[in-house]
């Protein structure tokens, strides 16, 4: 979904992506996505240039879930050791612990996307039966089938990165 990052608009999102993840059977997940989606969004509301326009795309594969936002701005964020008392400067480092792997990369000319990935096969995560998860999963690899996959199923894009960030 594509939408101006103001933080009316991301209370949306967050509940979208809340109904998607339930319409999956993947209720456990729900608490980190929101999290994760919400830090990924403020940053392009704090600080994306020129514009706050960006697409939020949520993917499932196999035993993965992947949530991408992706901005205007060139410019790859950092993630900082923030003071103790600092009321910002943490969201990275929340989306690096909370998540399996997160990553960015450069989005064409001008622009990026930052992503985070989730694992679906925990055992935290209320299973639907063998058949109904694999039919679950086949619905949503057949609507993301316009992205491009590798051998193994996961984006070459969305490849495993770790941040340097103690978690």
């Amino acid at each position: 979904m594509e939408l101006q990052a103001l933080p009316s608009r991301i209370g949306q999102v967050r509940r979208i992506v809340s109904a998607q993840l339930r319409y999956w059977h993947l209720d456990a997940l729900i608490d980190r996505a929101s999290l994760g989606v919400t830090e990924l969004l403020s940053n392009v509301h704090r600080h994306a240039q020129p514009d706050k326009t960006c697409t939020v795309e949520i993917e499932l594969l196999l035993d993965r879930l992947t949530v991408s936002v992706r901005d205007h701005d060139p410019r790859m964020p950092v993630v900082d050791d923030a003071e103790p008392l600092a009321t910002c400067g943490r969201g990275l480092a929340m989306v690096a612990a909370m998540s399996e792997s997160w990553g960015v990369r450069p989005d064409g000319e001008s622009g990026k996307v930052v992503w985070f990935t989730l694992p679906t096969s925990s055992p935290t995560v209320a299973a639907p039966s063998h058949r109904s998860r694999r039919a679950v999963q086949e619905k949503a690899a057949r609507r993301f089938a316009e992205v491009g996959h590798s051998a193994d199923g996961l984006r070459p894009d969305h490849a495993p990165a770790r941040s340097a960030v103690a978690g």
